[in-house]
């Protein structure tokens, strides 16, 4: 089978971001599949014009050059999906294939998909891993009236022409189902769990501290991600703040970049925490992500308070998984249902950092606590959300979206 696949956000374990879809098209060379991957270049090739090709781990990557930044206003983020969606639908229709998977976001992807599903007559499967445009709405970032029923209008366009679609989440599931679309062709594949990566020996996370003197054997708390409008960032700042009064040898590291990486850290200074007890530094490559989570005592995962926010499938999650690190989060969900169940986190209250800082203390200074909820998060990572499963899962509906399609 051939299949093109449709990412703008494409990143490999060399990069900064989140690796789904290389790992999931590695697995489908593996399996025999013939993949194309059509991408932007972004900040990796911004002075080419056109496109750059090559083979990495077998995918065949069409590198299309196209700026993007998550610290880019709006209406320029908006010209680089369009921009993308033009050039990606006409190579992706010049290469052909048996299937067109399209992941999110942005859920202009789905232009491109459809126009060449179309032109080849072939099915398309869409990929949603944000309620798109729920967010943005809710959030406040999109707010004119037209634009609104523009994007309201894309999504159904998206789902309609799709033969499946993959959720990454329940919550998402069922946002999709509320548009009309049949359940039964919705399939949640969640972000999942890189074992064979982040298992890696106690000596990589050791020595990953010892860059940083100041936190050396001190119980630390990693975020690992973006700094964007709607990660709330600022949040881990607050709770260093209190932290700092109740457990003052805890300290936090967050590694990222994004819109609101300068905001949060002028935050951290005025709250007196920055390079105290509260840390920074800039993106890591996902090949240097197993270190770091290695060198965690809990990690943390942080949205701001909003109710859509409970079906995100954040990347972060998952990778503590994988190293068998307690997760704390501060929202609701599925994901906090999961933490509860299994005992591999904890839930932290969005609206009470006293409250919040209590129990992360609690937890940490729990040894015993923190040894389980090590052990539960491992075990979930291998009995639910193992990569080569999910992997296979997803061939699979590929496969079926190409049998049972009918030109």
């Amino acid at each position: 089978m051939k299949i093109i696949y449709l990412h703008q956000y494409f990143n490999t374990p060399q990069m900064f971001g989140g690796t789904r879809s290389y790992e999931m098209a590695r697995r489908f060379v593996a399996a025999g599949h013939e993949v194309h991957m059509i991408t932007s270049s972004r900040e990796r090739n911004n002075n080419a014009s056109g496109c750059l090709e090559e083979i990495i781990d077998g995918i065949h990557v069409h590198w299309l050059s196209v700026s993007y930044s998550n610290k880019m206003d709006f209406k320029a983020r908006i010209l680089a999906f369009l921009k993308f969606a033009v050039a990606s639908g006409v190579k992706a229709y010049k290469v052909g294939g048996d299937v067109i998977f399209a992941t999110s976001t942005p859920l202009t992807i789905a232009l491109p998909a459809v126009y060449a599903a179309r032109r080849l007559k072939k099915p398309m499967v869409f990929e949603v891993r944000d309620l798109w445009p729920e967010l943005p709405i809710a959030v406040g970032a999109l707010k004119n009236p037209f634009l609104k029923k523009a994007a309201k209008w894309l999504e159904r366009f998206a789902y309609q022409n799709s033969a499946e679609i993959i959720a990454l989440s329940p919550g998402m599931k069922d946002g999709i189902i509320r548009t009309g679309y049949p359940a039964e062709h919705v399939h949640v594949i969640p972000n999942s769990c890189d074992l064979k990566l982040f298992q890696v020996p106690l000596e990589s996370g050791i020595a990953f501290r010892k860059r940083f003197p100041l936190i050396n054997d001190r119980p630390l708390v990693i975020y690992a991600g973006t700094f964007g409008r709607i990660n709330g960032v600022g949040y881990i700042v607050r709770l260093a703040a209190e932290m700092q009064k109740l457990s003052p040898e805890t300290c936090f590291l967050v590694i990222g970049d994004g819109y609101e990486f300068e905001m949060v850290a002028n935050f951290a200074r005025d709250l007196g925490v920055l390079d105290q007890n509260f840390f920074m530094m800039s993106q890591l490559s996902k090949a240097e992500m197993p270190a770091l989570f290695s060198a965690a005592t809990i990690t943390i995962s942080t949205v701001i308070d909003l109710p859509q926010m409970g079906s995100n499938s954040a990347n972060k999650f998952f990778d503590s998984l994988a190293a068998g690190r307690p997760v704390a989060i501060n929202y609701e969900g599925w994901q906090a249902e999961i933490l509860r169940k299994s005992g591999a986190g904890i839930v932290l209250p969005a609206n009470d950092i006293y409250k919040a800082a209590r129990r992360l203390k609690q937890a940490i200074s729990d040894k015993d606590w923190c040894s389980r909820a090590a052990t539960e998060a491992l075990k979930l990572a291998r009995t639910q959300f193992d990569r080569d499963h999910l992997a296979k899962k997803l061939e699979a509906v590929l496969v079926s979206a190409v049998s049972n399609f009918k030109k």
